[in-house]
């Protein structure tokens, strides 16, 4: 279906998980430099995608997450350091429901628990990650191990304790929320790193995305050396996420404006595709838990795509 433009510059797209047809795009004005923020909540139909609401912040927004326990929730991440919790059913007056005000520099990473669906993460500037709960006023804990920003933070998909943090130390820490301190602290990259993604199917497998341009897979069980090492990127990976239906497609998007799909168990060359309908930076991507094969994307030139793996992202 033909792309969505946005007013300001996209950061984050992410399917509804209630809904197939339903996207959450975060912008930001500027680039993110300064200015206002906008979440979207768009609609893919049968003429293209459609806008459904539009929630406006006084700051760029970079990350955006669903609530994985109500459809109307959504929540955005803020480069004043709040948080934004919006209610999709609730009257423009009433939003936001909430914002959360602890973060000390601009929130990059927001993630929702997928096992246990009531409690969700944010990695910051400030080089921590908190655990949030909504029916707490205020966070549940702060890790703060890491030594510069944290660009990402995501749960594991089958472990509702573990998570993982990635960071422009060059590391990528694995944590427990029974442990007092991370269970492994993984030099993955020797430039910052920022992405990572845990494999849906062997939760000991994660991939790392970095500025140097790199994505390793890593068994967190041997993490000496890389199991797979993707080379393409032109520019800094900005996103790698593993798909929902395949154990060993990976999907990643860079500052060198192109999406890739990659296959990091294949023999000789991983790279199965790449999708360049961007003309600027690619830096939101995801993949649809309820529809095999579709993707999303957005980008610094104002366009959200959503696309099945086998099509053309201008024309699906």
């Amino acid at each position: 279906m033909p792309g969505f433009r946005t007013q300001f510059q996209g950061y984050s797209v992410r399917f509804s998980p209630f809904e197939e047809t339903k996207l959450a795009v975060a912008t930001s004005q500027n680039f993110g430099i300064i200015g206002n923020g906008r979440q979207y909540v768009l609609q893919m139909g049968p003429s293209g995608i459609q806008e459904v609401r539009v929630f406006d912040s006084v700051d760029g927004l970079y990350d955006c997450a669903w609530s994985e326990e109500n459809e109307n929730i959504l929540v955005s991440a803020s480069g004043d350091g709040s948080i934004k919790v919006w209610d999709l059913a609730a009257p423009p007056e009433a939003n936001p429901l909430r914002s959360f005000e602890e973060h000390t520099h601009e929130v990059y990473s927001l993630h929702w628990n997928q096992v246990r669906r009531d409690c969700f993460l944010s990695g910051s500037w400030d080089d921590t990650v908190k655990l949030w709960n909504l029916a707490h006023p205020t966070s549940l804990r702060t890790f703060a191990e890491h030594t510069y920003c944290v660009y990402a933070a995501q749960w594991n998909p089958q472990q509702a304790d573990v998570f993982l943090s990635a960071s422009g130390d060059c590391t990528v820490k694995v944590w427990d929320l029974r442990q007092p301190r991370p269970t492994l602290s993984l030099a993955a990259h020797a430039y910052e790193v920022l992405a990572a993604d845990w494999c849906k199917y062997n939760d000991c497998v994660i991939a790392t995305g970095s500025v140097d341009k790199s994505i390793k897979v890593w068994d967190v069980r041997m993490p000496e050396q890389p199991i797979a090492t993707l080379l393409g990127h032109t520019y800094a990976v900005r996103r790698v996420l593993f798909s929902p239906h395949h154990e060993t497609l990976v999907a990643s998007c860079s500052y060198d404006m192109t999406v890739r799909l990659w296959d990091y168990a294949a023999p000789e060359d991983a790279l199965v595709r790449v999708w360049d309908q961007h003309s600027e930076f690619a830096v939101g991507l995801d993949w649809s838990t309820l529809v095999e094969g579709l993707l999303a994307s957005c980008g610094w030139d104002e366009m959200t795509y959503a696309w099945h793996m086998d099509a053309d992202p201008r024309t699906a």
